[in-house]
């Protein structure tokens, strides 16, 4: 393997085939050119990357609970700048402070915390790998989960429809908090995030990247296809990619041509159910409907 790719995360981890979390790690720590301290939420990125005695991070690197990842990099980073003040910390190059969570411990179980640590202005980037529920623990529907999948929680059947509520909008949770910079990315457009990660890092406060992350295990879909779904998410409308600066938005990739979100959903095994209701059409066309009102919105305050 490539040297670059492993300066951060070594190989060796047991992410499964497929799986979008070390592009995640290796595309944001490998833009990032300062020493970082990295801190990590329980879930499938900590799990298969920490298997005791060993670990595949080459980083500083802190386990966090579930619900506490935002908390943990606030009292690193206070503790930082503490030393810092009485002098015990002498570098040339600032130290910059990266927190991961999936989106059950973002979207959900670490939601406080991270409210607080925006809130109170702490310097640090949050990364949330959204990989739409809460995967390690056998895909229980999260805040994240987009409606109709079929979960362990929201299963589909004769008296079920999957998950019957809409995604929480966490972008716009986080962009509430004034915080100098937020965006959105996606593992199939991988320049994209880092130049984001880059431009985040010319920020002091809080960040904020919201990744999009396929998950091929629980979505059921085949392993070789994660970048394919991951850019059809985009370009269907699923996953637009915009940033907000200092409180302006900014999209950052228009689809050169307009493909339905139903052919998103069709390459995913956690929506099979939904095509073989008679309601499908309604179905796809409240989710579309959904998607460009989003996008709309999004258009709208672009031009603000």
């Amino acid at each position: 393997m490539n040297k670059k790719l492993t300066e951060n995360l070594s190989p060796g981890h047991t992410t499964c085939a497929g799986c979008p979390i070390p592009i995640v790690v290796r595309t944001v720590l490998g833009a990032i050119d300062y020493p970082k301290v990295v801190t990590n939420a329980t879930g499938c990125m900590e799990v298969t990357t920490t298997i005791y005695p060993n670990t595949s991070w080459k980083t500083p690197y802190i386990h966090s609970a579930f619900g506490n990842v935002g908390a943990t990099i606030s009292g690193i980073e206070t503790a930082y700048q503490a030393l810092q003040k009485k002098g015990k910390i002498k570098n040339q190059k600032p130290v910059k402070f990266i927190a991961f969570g999936g989106d059950g411990g973002t979207y959900d179980i670490g939601l406080q915390a991270l409210s607080g640590a925006l809130e109170r202005g702490h310097d640090f980037l949050y990364v949330c790998y959204d990989n739409g529920a809460y995967m390690n623990t056998g895909n229980q529907r999260s805040g994240a989960t987009p409606l109709g999948a079929d979960t362990e929680t929201t299963p589909s059947g004769k008296e079920s429809f999957g998950k019957n509520n809409w995604r929480k909008d966490i972008m716009s949770i986080v962009a509430a908090h004034n915080v100098p910079y937020a965006a959105t990315a996606n593992i199939g457009f991988l320049q994209d995030l880092k130049n984001k990660v880059k431009k985040a890092m010319e920020y002091d406060g809080p960040k904020f990247l919201l990744v999009f992350s396929p998950c091929p295990s629980l979505w059921k879909f085949p392993t070789s296809q994660t970048i394919k779904i991951a850019k059809l998410a985009t370009e269907t409308g699923f996953w637009p990619l915009y940033e907000i600066e200092e409180g302006h938005y900014q999209i950052n990739h228009i689809a050169k041509e307009k493909i339905r979100i139903e052919e998103f959903y069709k390459t995913q095994g956690r929506f099979r159910h939904l095509f073989k209701r008679k309601d499908v059409d309604d179905i796809m066309d409240a989710i579309q409907r959904d998607a460009d009102e989003k996008l709309r919105r999004l258009e709208r305050l672009s031009s603000l």
